[in-house]
């Protein structure tokens, strides 16, 4: 056991951590600190200061936009046992983005003056974060595609099966997204209106494609949804 408990054997295959030893990994760990948000609020703010970057332990990370316009628009979520605030990836030294916490999140941050010395000191380590930074980037420009060759029913159904595949948990209805989110979140995610997605989301209920609760979405007919995602583009 380490620094707040955790055995370094836990994390030791996750991406940034594959390829360094259980010692290497535990010297990382003492230099951590402990970070648990509740679900709605923040762990960093776009445009602020890019101080610490982070791993996620537990729960989902909403990563958000606001457009020129003051628009929020949710660009992607982020599992556990994924790095995060990693803006010196980017070559930034501010956030792009705003982290949200999905549902109550535990994370471990650290410093970003350590982001060069565990390049550095740990070969490995930078090699699996940037790509982990390339699979982003390219759901990012799928998303964008999405957005200009799809109608609005393929964008939303597309992601709801990114949601599922993410975040999907098996229940006796369907596959449940494992996480509080809202028919303004996915209108949001799909850059379209909200009385848009209510009005999908109760016509798929009515057909038995999904569940849709007050912040929660449970997918009943997978196949029937991924027929909706794969209708003829414009």
């Amino acid at each position: 056991m380490h620094k707040h408990g955790l055995d370094p054997s836990l994390i030791s295959d996750l991406p940034p951590f594959g390829s360094l030893s259980l010692e290497d990994i535990g010297a990382i760990l003492e230099q951590s600190s402990r970070v648990a948000v509740a679900s709605g609020g923040a762990l960093f703010f776009e445009g602020h200061d890019a101080d610490r970057f982070f791993l996620l332990l537990d729960g989902y990370v909403r990563v958000v936009r606001i457009t020129e316009h003051g628009e929020q628009i949710v660009a992607l979520h982020i599992a556990a046992g994924q790095l995060f605030g990693i803006a010196k990836a980017l070559s930034r030294n501010s956030y792009p983005a705003t982290a949200e916490a999905a549902r109550d999140c535990l994370a471990l941050s650290w410093p970003t003056s350590l982001w060069e010395t565990f390049g550095r000191d740990y070969p490995g380590f930078l090699t699996e974060t940037y790509r982990t930074v390339g699979l982003r980037v390219g759901e990012m420009n799928d998303r964008i595609v999405e957005m200009a060759t799809l109608h609005v029913e393929q964008r939303i159904a597309n992601a709801l099966l990114r949601l599922v595949n993410q975040a999907g948990k098996a229940t006796e209805h369907g596959i449940e997204i494992d996480f509080p989110i809202t028919r303004r979140d996915v209108s949001e995610m799909t850059g379209t209106t909200l009385h848009t997605v209510s009005r999908l989301l109760s016509a798929w209920e009515s057909e038995g494609i999904v569940i849709s609760r007050r912040k929660k979405i449970v997918v009943s007919q997978p196949h029937l949804l991924m027929e909706r995602a794969a209708a003829q583009h414009r």
